[in-house]
């Protein structure tokens, strides 16, 4: 384990030797942990719809786009591909859409489970205890909500309440998920605006403090079109993270050291900005899973929460070679089965 300070002096590191060190510990144990293996889940991006104004994401309410909503015989369909793929897992995730009610969700997840034995994991937003039980006893098996920053006041400044008086509160989410028996997952961005290295070094000890079962982290990368995106605030005493690929790097390791039995992926952000080498680089420095997308072409493009997303323009064939073809450059193989997190069965 990691004290703050180490945390946060790996962070500000820039020899490269050193942090091949840092790189080499990680990999070694992810590798001790969790194995060689890669598990794929199939992202299908169902709605692009939102009721939210988050300051940095395209698909916020306020944005003129072209919006969608797939069809439940479309996002079966989807699912139905990422079986015949070998995944073990798809993921349903969408804007905060309300449009959605927890009866249809729970549908498409029993569905789901009948047609593919399959994994489920949702990432639908901030949602009530009585949706999140209702999920769980149709068959979902995993909720992944990202916390975002541990610092509650930046946490205001990138997510602005629907109304006056509204808490959002995604620790308290995922404390209900934890309850219901889900397989938990939450995250950070890397680099917002005013983010500091002491606040990213808490968001990392907030990773084992509530002990999560997958952990996603990512470089902020604002749409244009939001109001961080127009007039980003940046810090200037030298203290505010960079939003690139080598901090993403980072963390990706210092999260694996900090919590050895986490699934952490290689994600499309880094992905986005790295291009497969990032996608490679993801895994090389302690992840363990890759999402490909099994969004149909004609709506991935829509799901434009920041630009030039990676894979936007493929279809599901060409997002699963490109994935293999990642893994067979770096001697990794895909998993079979369910892809458990190896922390949520030792805590089991």
């Amino acid at each position: 384990m990691l004290a703050k300070e180490e945390i946060i002096n790996w962070l500000k590191c820039e020899d490269e030797a050193e942090l091949a060190k840092l790189y080499d510990r990680a990999d070694k144990i992810r590798k001790e942990n969790v194995g060689d293996e890669v598990h794929l889940r199939g992202l299908i991006e169902i709605s692009n719809y939102c009721a939210r104004l988050c300051a940095y994401c395209g698909i916020r309410a306020e944005n003129k786009v072209t919006r969608y909503r797939m069809s439940k015989e479309e996002i079966v369909e989807s699912a139905l591909m990422a079986k015949k793929f070998g995944y073990g897992t798809v993921v349903l995730q969408a804007g905060e859409d309300y449009h959605f009610t927890a009866d249809y969700i729970a549908d498409i997840i029993k569905e789901i489970k009948v047609q593919t034995g399959m994994a489920i994991t949702l990432s639908l937003g901030e949602k009530s205890y009585k949706e999140l039980k209702q999920w769980k006893e149709a068959g979902a098996n995993r909720y992944l909500i990202r916390f975002e920053t541990s610092n509650p006041e930046l946490f205001k400044k990138i997510h602005p309440p629907l109304k006056e008086g509204m808490v959002c509160d995604r620790f308290e989410v995922l404390k209900s998920l934890r309850e219901l028996g889900y397989e938990v997952g939450s995250g950070a961005l890397i680099g917002i605006p005013g983010q500091s290295y002491d606040d990213l070094a808490n968001d990392i000890l907030k990773f084992k403090e509530i002990d999560l079962d997958m952990i996603g982290v990512g470089p902020f990368i604002p749409h244009p079109d939001t109001p961080l995106g127009k007039n980003p605030e940046y810090r200037t005493d030298g203290e505010q993270v960079p939003s690139n690929v080598d901090m993403a790097f980072k963390v990706v390791a210092l999260t694996r050291i900090m919590c050895p039995k986490a699934n952490i992926p290689s994600t499309t952000a880094v992905s986005t900005l790295g291009g497969a080498k990032g996608r490679a680089g993801g895994l090389a420095k302690g992840g363990n899973v890759i999402m490909p997308n099994m969004t149909p072409v004609k709506y991935r493009k829509l799901y434009e929460i920041y630009p030039s997303k990676a894979g936007s323009l493929h279809d599901a064939q060409k997002s699963h070679d490109d994935v293999i073809e990642t893994l067979t450059s770096i001697g990794r193989f895909p998993s079979t089965g369910l892809g458990n997190s190896k922390n949520y069965e030792s805590r089991k």
